[in-house]
């Protein structure tokens, strides 16, 4: 091939390789133009609906946040930071007692206060990327949206701690889009108003925790780490960090504790499994994170934590009941008041309009169980349980009954023991503080504290409080002024009221009133609270806060006895005898001392706010008068001797009627000590005479006193035994007559009459002389003394006693009058000076005859079935021998004769002779001739029997009981002779 052809097929070549290479780069940039067009396209597409896209999910996130108000940096905190926290209460001395009963518990603490270990295991599980993020993760919201619409089963969830913050404080746990575009709106909006450790301490704050060992719901780290493990939250160690940082993804699964409906304790062992592994993930994530080594986190996860888990142990509810239960219900009442006055309203309103209490009542026992307060009691510890200890070993309460009762769990009615309830309280009486009380025998029997809740009748616990103060205080009596303890009836509206004493058949008549009051005497208590009934006493119950009053207190002469309708509790009992220990001042009890927020502020503390009730001068006279309780034949007598101390004690007993409760309250200067025993089925009585029980004063005698005893024991200082009760410059003592509480007169000087003991100088001294007496011959009748009649026989009138006149007996009987012959009975210490005065009346009928026997040489008659004996005649042979006055004798030793006896009435009439008895003469001793040759004794002549000792004659002595002289015929009218007077000694009672 020629050169030229060569070459031109080389240019050829070259020409078409150059133009293949022009045709393929036309083709590459064709198609590189084509699809630089779609990208284009594409893009304007795309951007077009990612534009659209996204506006449509922001107008749909804004629809979903639309009603989500606009909240104010002060109101997202202030709402982030309201989490509920447990209350706590404290005996006194700020000695910590328990949480109160909650929903949920929770204590409040800071970061600061936090193992590090536990803030990293809570970061590496729920929120690695915390210190980094603005309130969300994006990827994190896409990848848990990726996974709603996919339907995916594996959820690896997408909250930050502060978007957890968010639906735990703000919203609510509802499942809905609505609820996460708020959570992530209000997220975003809260990381712009708090600091990181503000968000990280709140969140470790609320979020819950499963249970703690009793079983109860739990929230907060610092509860979590003393609820299950018993340590501080700071002093948490790596596997308990991480097995309490693991429980919140599924706190009732991971908790190692069952509900306290199962009563608490731990799981079974393979129940304790899944939390168990759920902190091995947790330790797992810290090690992957960095915030632990390899070989920290191998040494955890071969760590045995089961052995930390806390032993089940009794809560506060059940460690102290009484004493947790009283707390809640006067802090409830506390911040009720509280919580009415943030409100604009009244305290006053919440004990006053039922309605108003309900509401902030409920209220305040919601604020009580969450608010985190710091409750500080007035209940010392050590003298609760020492008190608490005597009543549980005390073995004398008595007999134990069964009652029927509901079982609301199965609706069935069970049988459970009714024993004999106790209720007791110690009271500081300057302060009002409750230094402790007893609530019970056993709460999970009875839940009633029988110290504050049981409002029973107080029976002669009252007299002191409703009729001796007031009197003293008005100047009606003083300590020893005469009381008249002389039966009555008046009409009550349905019959008539006519009480008695303790002994049904007792009239002491005119006795002093610390005697009266001493031994308990009903009668002459109803007489003095007659006297005083005008001026309403039980207006002094109202000012002791005594809660039950009803109008018809005020106006019921029983109420004296302790017969008031509603009852009064153990406390109001205590705090009326702690106003006599405390110089007549009324101070009110309380038990809650202060409270304190969450924040250490004081939000209540108790205010003393004394009201004078008594005068000191009537404190001081009716506590003198208290201590005789204490002396021989007061009625608690028996508590000196249960006592292994001294000290300067006033008390008062009292039972109800049947004695369905018994009662003694009694102080010193310093405490104040009141006693119950009932049963809770008030119908069940404590008593039956003659049934060989104890009676219930001596119960309560023996109780009371090692109450006191144990308290000397454990606290002195508080009882105070040395302490003594100073006399105020307003009490002295003055002379009286005794019978009429007149100033002495020269009358009743001579019948020593004269007496003395305290008065209140400021109302009352005696002043007016006494004006009582007259001339007081008298006739005896069954006992009781009486003027005598003018046919009365003069043998039977003892002359030269001292009567009294009737305007004495009007004033001393009053308005409810009674037997005036009863004023000086034979149990009286004026009976053997001083007569009544009264007229008895007779019923102008003879008397009935008596039926007549023999008892060996001595005569024993019946007693006349006639009221107005004064005494018999006997007869010998038809002789008057003797005079037997008042029927107090119906026998008489006497020799041989046929006797007889006749009845005499105070009008001098007799009664037909009695059947006859003989007693026969006995044979005269044979007299023995002497031997003639012995020389003659001297032998006394026979003198033939007769009577010279039962008041007979013989014929020429009189007989030496001051009867008639044998040879003097008996009158018609039963007369004596006229020449021999009866001794003054003769038949006297």
């Amino acid at each position: 091939m020629s050169e030229k052809r060569k070459n031109r097929i080389d240019l050829i070549e070259e020409k078409f390789e150059t133009i293949q290479r022009k045709s393929w780069a036309k083709g590459i940039r064709i198609t590189s133009g084509v699809l630089w067009n779609l990208f284009l396209l594409f893009l304007v597409v795309g951007l077009t609906i990612g534009v659209f896209a996204t506006s449509v999910g922001a107008g749909y996130f804004a629809s979903l946040v639309a009603k989500e108000p606009l909240r104010t940096k002060d109101e997202m905190r202030d709402t982030i930071f309201n989490y509920e926290e447990t209350s706590e209460i404290y005996f006194a001395n700020d000695v910590y007692l328990g949480r109160v009963n909650a929903d949920i518990e929770r204590k409040e603490t800071t970061l600061d206060a936090i193992s590090q270990y536990a803030i990293d295991a809570v970061l590496a599980t729920e929120d690695e990327y915390f210190e980094t993020h603005s309130g969300i993760v994006p990827k994190a919201i896409f990848r848990g949206l990726l996974q709603d619409v996919s339907n995916s089963s594996s959820q690896t969830g997408g909250s930050t701690l502060t978007q957890q913050l968010i639906k735990n404080q703000i919203l609510t746990n509802e499942v809905s889009y609505e609820r996460k575009a708020k959570e992530i709106l209000l997220a975003m909006r809260l990381e712009h108003f708090m600091e990181k450790d503000e968000i990280l301490e709140a969140y470790l704050n609320i979020i819950p925790y499963g249970r703690n060992a009793l079983g109860q719901n739990i929230a907060g780290i610092e509860t979590a780490a003393d609820g299950i493990f018993g340590v501080k939250a700071k002093d948490l160690n790596l596997p308990q960090a991480a097995y309490i940082a693991g429980i919140p993804q599924a706190p009732f699964a991971y908790t190692p504790f069952l509900g306290s409906y199962y009563g608490g304790g731990l799981k079974k062992e393979e129940n304790l499994k899944p939390g168990v592994d759920r902190m091995k993930t947790v330790l797992f994530r810290m090690k992957e994170t960095g915030y632990i080594t390899k070989e920290q986190y191998e040494e955890a996860i071969a760590y045995d934590i089961t052995k930390d888990f806390r032993e089940k142990t009794k809560r506060a509810t059940e460690r102290y009941p009484y004493v947790t239960q009283e707390i809640q219900n006067r802090t409830i009442k506390i911040l009720a008041k509280i919580l009415a006055e943030k409100d604009g309203l009244d305290p006053e309103r919440v004990v006053e309009d039922e309605k108003v209490q309900e509401k902030y009542e409920i209220l305040a026992e919601r604020e009580m169980r969450t608010g985190g307060y710091r409750i500080y009691s007035t209940i010392d510890q050590t003298l609760y349980d020492k008190i608490n200890q005597v009543a549980a070993q005390f073995e004398h309460y008595g007999f134990t009954y069964t009652r029927e009762e509901m079982d609301y769990s199965t609706g069935e009615m069970i049988l459970k023991d009714d024993p004999v309830q106790v209720g007791a309280m110690i009271k500081d009486n300057r302060t009002g503080r409750i230094l402790s009380f007893i609530g019970g025998r056993d709460h999970e029997l009875i839940a009633t504290n029988h110290a504050t809740q049981a409002y029973r009748q107080n029976g002669s616990s009252m007299k002191p409080l409703l009729v001796y103060a007031p009197a003293v205080e008005w100047g009606y009596i003083g300590a020893g002024s005469p009381v008249v303890d002389v039966k009555f009836e008046i009409p009550d509206g349905s019959g008539t009221w006519s009480p008695t004493n303790y002994i049904a058949e007792m009239e002491n008549g005119i006795v002093p009133a610390r005697r009266a009051l001493a031994e308990s005497l009903n009668l002459p208590t109803a007489r003095l609270y007659k006297e005083i009934l005008d001026q309403r006493p039980a207006e002094f119950l109202a000012k002791m806060k005594f809660s039950k009053l009803t109008a018809g207190d005020y106006l019921y002469p029983a109420v004296s006895f302790g017969g008031m309708r509603g009852g009064v509790s153990v406390e109001e009992n205590t705090n009326g005898f702690s106003t006599l220990a405390n110089n007549g001042q009324f101070v009110d009890s309380y038990m809650i001392d202060r409270i304190e927020d969450m924040s250490g502020n004081i939000i209540y503390e108790h205010e003393i706010e004394p009201i004078e009730v008594f005068s000191p001068e009537t404190a001081y006279i009716v506590t003198d008068m208290l201590k005789d309780v204490l002396k021989p034949k007061g009625t608690g007598q028996q508590i000196p001797k249960f006592m292994n101390f001294t000290t300067d004690l006033a008390v008062k007993t009292g039972t109800t009627q049947g004695y369905g409760d018994a009662w003694l309250v009694g102080y010193n200067p310093n405490i104040t000590l009141g006693l119950w025993f009932g049963y809770y089925d008030n119908s069940r009585k404590l008593y039956k005479r003659n049934s060989g029980q104890m009676h219930p004063t001596t119960r309560t005698s023996m109780l009371f006193a090692q109450i006191l005893n144990a308290a000397n024991e454990v606290k002195p200082d508080l009882v105070g035994a040395n302490s003594k009760f100073e006399k105020p410059e307003g009490v002295v003592t003055k002379d009286f007559c005794g019978i009429s509480g007149l100033a002495p007169s020269a009358e009743c000087s001579a019948a020593g009459l004269v007496t003395s003991d305290l008065f209140n100088s400021k109302v009352m001294v005696p002043s007016e002389a006494d004006d009582s007496f007259i001339s007081g011959s008298y006739v005896s009748v069954k006992g009781a003394k009486y003027l005598a009649h003018s046919g009365t026989p003069s043998e039977f009138i003892v002359s030269g006693g001292r009567g009294v006149s009737q305007s004495f007996i009007d004033r001393m009987l009053g308005a409810w009058g009674g037997d005036a012959s009863k004023l000086f009975p034979p149990s009286s210490p004026y009976s053997t000076n001083v007569i009544s005065g009264a007229v008895f009346p007779a019923d102008n009928v003879a008397p009935e005859a008596v039926n007549l026997s023999l008892s060996d040489s001595t005569l024993v008659w019946s007693d006349s079935p006639s009221d107005d004996v004064i005494g018999y005649y006997v007869y010998r042979d038809n002789e008057r021998i003797a005079t037997i006055r008042d029927a107090s004798a119906n026998s008489l030793s006497v020799g041989p004769g046929s006797y007889y006896v006749r009845t005499v009435d105070i009008t001098g009439l007799l009664s037909g002779g009695s059947n006859r008895v003989t007693i026969d003469a006995p044979e005269p001793p044979a007299i023995e001739t002497p031997d003639e040759d012995e020389p003659e004794e001297n032998v006394p002549p026979v003198t033939p029997p007769g009577n010279n000792n039962g008041g007979g004659g013989n014929g020429s002595t009189p007989p030496s009981n001051g009867g008639n002289n044998g040879n003097t015929p008996p009158s018609d009218g039963g007369g004596g002779n006229g020449s021999t007077p009866p001794s003054d000694e003769d038949g006297d009672d």
